[in-house]
């Protein structure tokens, strides 16, 4: 009898999970990520979900629960892209739940099958003219360190189309000479994916504008400018490149430009340059050519297609 109370009392601690164990989840799950952008998104998501979790009585972690969370996030009038990114996040601390025994594999696996909230319609995103990213380019002002460090930052993002979390870590030694070209070799981007992206020479003079006006000659590429202009720190956050962006385009007069705006920026200004499509997907660092076809925004067109004139006309 005694045996069988203490295997009951331990499926019991397979299905509901306490505090403590939700913490320890979600520290596997936290260290499993490489990325600080996914940290901080996966962090506000587990915990939202802990708070909901813990607020219901002796809830079991299941399937059923976890269905019961996707409605309320829906009832909640949250769009379907942020309910499956906090979905994503509640099966990623199923997963490592399970796997360091605290939940069992049966209830982790039918918590992985619960489907994600529908997506209506097509998400649109923000893509400057080149007019307007000529125009943003030239707003910081050159005669101070931060307007010199703002412009390379906008310069990076435009140019050469990387992500937040690539630029704040972007260091000196990554820019090399290659194939007579300025590059940024080996970059580690998204999941440990490593690419080498091309650097334009108006790209590479900007960030030597203010390199030089800093003295940076090793470690991170950008830093932090007080409010008196003196440099400090040893790099930025993905904050402060939120707030460049910001700034630089409510002067623009742009709305709701943000930093990964202008790096689809970049790829919609390559594709219309003549850029080919799989030249985009290296520079962007895409696994899917379809993620790049997304970014470039491209619709099909009828009038004058592409196969009207490919010269085996009758």
């Amino acid at each position: 009898m005694k045996d069988k109370a203490t295997k009951a009392k331990a499926g019991r601690s397979k299905c509901r999970l306490g505090l403590p164990e939700l913490e320890h989840a979600q520290s596997a799950v936290l260290t499993s990520l490489r990325s600080a952008e996914s940290q901080r998104s996966y962090r506000r998501s587990i915990e939202d979900f802990v708070r909901w979790y813990c607020s219901e009585p002796r809830l079991s972690f299941s399937k059923f629960v976890v269905t019961r969370y996707r409605i309320y996030l829906e009832e909640q009038n949250l769009s379907s892209g942020t309910i499956n990114v906090r979905l994503a996040a509640v099966r990623r601390l199923a997963y490592e739940a399970a796997d360091s025994g605290l939940l069992s594999p049966e209830l982790a696996a039918g918590i992985r099958q619960v489907r994600g909230s529908k997506r209506l319609g097509n998400k649109i995103g923000n893509w400057l003219t080149v007019k307007e990213a000529q125009t943003l380019l030239q707003l910081p002002n050159p005669d101070t360190l931060k307007g010199k460090r703002d412009r390379a930052i906008l310069a990076v993002l435009l140019g050469c189309g990387l992500r937040r979390g690539e630029l704040i870590e972007l260091t000196v030694d990554l820019i090399q000479r290659h194939e007579d070209h300025w590059a940024i070799v080996d970059l580690v981007g998204k999941a440990g994916h490593i690419r080498t992206v091309p650097m334009p020479d108006w790209v590479k003079k900007t960030i030597d504008e203010w390199a030089n006006a800093v003295g940076i000659t090793q470690g991170r590429l950008f830093r932090c400018v007080c409010r008196r202009g003196k440099p400090w720190g040893a790099k930025v956050t993905e904050k402060v490149v939120w707030h460049v962006v910001k700034e630089y385009a409510a002067r623009l007069g742009v709305s709701k430009l943000a930093p990964h705006d202008l790096r689809r920026s970049c790829a919609r200004l390559c594709h219309n340059a003549g850029g080919e499509l799989e030249q985009i997907q290296f520079l962007l660092g895409h696994v899917s050519v379809q993620t790049t076809e997304k970014y470039l925004g491209c619709k099909q067109r009828f009038h004058d297609a592409v196969n009207d004139q490919i010269g085996i006309e009758l």
